[in-house]
């Protein structure tokens, strides 16, 4: 089991406390559709140094993201902020939960000097869940956007962000920095939330994507899904129509993977044809992007895609 070491007490504790009383849940093995090579290329080698060079947390590993070592090899990592310690308990997430330190505010000029040195076109900035704080750490989201756009005027911004649940006036504070892209996720079907994503709350998800529109309609919104949680594909297909009603543009669906044995149990491996079916339906529901794979993630090619959703755009509006 992965575990952090806690140097103030000198001993190891649990990555996942809350976790450690449940009973193990079997492994299934994974099909070979999602088989990926383990990274080692200079290019990765070379995104890993700038990361830590800059002493930044990236979602990628402590996700345990199937794909970093393409996104690595190609200078894109999706950094995560505000520490590296959730204060949620998600059944299905491989993020560190417990007592997280206090903000550094050092940490948007480091992020933004990182991103300026990586030369990235676009960037993914998502934080873990900080109920601990008054306002969700929505100001310093806010500040590193800022940050970003000061150090890299040129590089476009996504962001996937806590829910700011029980934050009054928080996500009004991220959606006014201007982020081109506004990224929240509702994870699962409602059915699933009390074991899966027991923190959260569905609607209030939900009216958060909708507020983003509501306050500037200029801004894409997206959300994305994760099956193989024992999900109907009429529930998916139900969340779909909740995101279109709420304005979302662009809907990622990839597949549940276990982190370890004492995470929420897969219940099955969603065939490649069943993805490409949820591409289908999606498309026809209206949004202008839709990702569905088995090793679709919020950030996979994400910088690709914002130049798709760009187009999307234009296309709908019968723009030149």
């Amino acid at each position: 089991m992965a575990v952090i070491i806690d140097t103030l007490a000198g001993r190891q504790r649990p990555r996942h406390p809350e976790k450690e009383g449940r009973p193990e849940t079997p492994l299934l093995r994974k099909p070979d559709w999602l088989r990926v090579r383990a990274p080692g290329s200079a290019g990765y080698a070379a995104t890993r140094a700038i990361v830590k060079e800059h002493g930044l947390v990236t979602v990628c590993e402590e996700a345990a993201c199937p794909n970093i070592g393409e996104c690595w090899t190609k200078s894109h990592a999706t950094m995560m902020i505000m520490g590296d310690t959730c204060t949620r308990a998600c059944a299905f997430c491989n993020v560190a939960t417990g007592k997280p330190e206090p903000l550094d505010p050092t940490e948007p000029v480091r992020v933004a000097e990182a991103v300026a040195k990586m030369g990235l076109k676009h960037v993914v900035i998502t934080s873990v869940d900080r109920d601990d704080l008054a306002d969700g750490g929505a100001a310093h989201f806010a500040e590193v956007v800022r940050a970003i756009r000061r150090a890299a005027p040129g590089t476009t911004i996504e962001i996937l962000t806590p829910d700011f649940l029980r934050k009054a006036g928080a996500a009004e504070q991220v959606i006014d920095a201007k982020p081109d892209v506004f990224n929240h996720n509702l994870e699962t079907v409602p059915r699933l939330y009390l074991s899966i994503r027991p923190g959260a709350r569905y609607y209030h998800s939900l009216r958060l994507l909708e507020r983003v529109k509501e306050r500037d309609p200029a801004q894409f919104t997206k959300s994305g899904v994760m099956v193989g949680l024992g999900e109907a594909k009429e529930e998916v297909m139900q969340v779909m129509d909740d995101m279109r009603s709420a304005g979302v543009d662009f809907i990622t669906i990839g597949q549940y993977l276990q982190p370890t044995r004492k995470h929420a149990a897969i219940d099955r491996f969603v065939t490649p044809d069943e993805f490409r079916a949820y591409e289908e339906i999606a498309r026809a529901k209206g949004f202008l992007m839709v990702s569905a794979s088995p090793l679709t993630r919020s950030s996979h090619h994400a910088g690709e895609d914002f130049a798709r959703l760009q187009a999307a755009r234009r296309d709908r509006a019968g723009a030149p």
